[in-house]
């Protein structure tokens, strides 16, 4: 059964430009998982080996930190990389890579992006049973 609303009134607030209804809120745990899966998904990153007293965990990726004003981000990235690969263009891969993806999806600015780079992982390096 379906009904005609011939009579539907439009409020103001319907007619106002959606930017200036509100504003979004985004949590600071979404920017880091966003800031995280963008720097996994770089070619040069790498995912490392969990342990803890000897007992494998499974594997890890970037781990981030945000830091300062939502207009000027600050985020510090801990990453392993492949290796041999170029270091300095790898790690500005991942930057480049890190601050459009935070800039794209959730419209945030990045003012400087820290990479300590925690590990090499060698590229051809077989995979190990546990």
């Amino acid at each position: 059964m379906t009904a005609a609303a011939d009579n539907v009134e439009v409020t103001d607030v319907e007619r106002d430009d959606p930017g200036e209804r509100g504003r979004l809120q985004i949590s600071r745990t979404v920017l880091r998982k966003i800031a995280e899966h963008a720097a996994d998904q770089d070619p040069g990153s790498a995912r490392t080996r969990r342990r803890i007293a000897g007992v494998g965990l499974g594997e890890q990726g970037a781990s981030a930190q945000l830091s300062g004003p939502d207009d000027a981000l600050r985020v510090r990235l801990d990453l392993a990389l492949r290796y041999p690969a170029p270091l300095r263009e790898t790690v500005a891969s991942v930057r480049k890579r890190v601050g459009e993806e935070l800039r794209r999806i959730a419209d945030y600015r990045v003012r400087a992006i820290d990479v300590t780079v925690s590990a090499l992982i060698p590229a051809d390096a077989p995979a190990r049973v546990e």
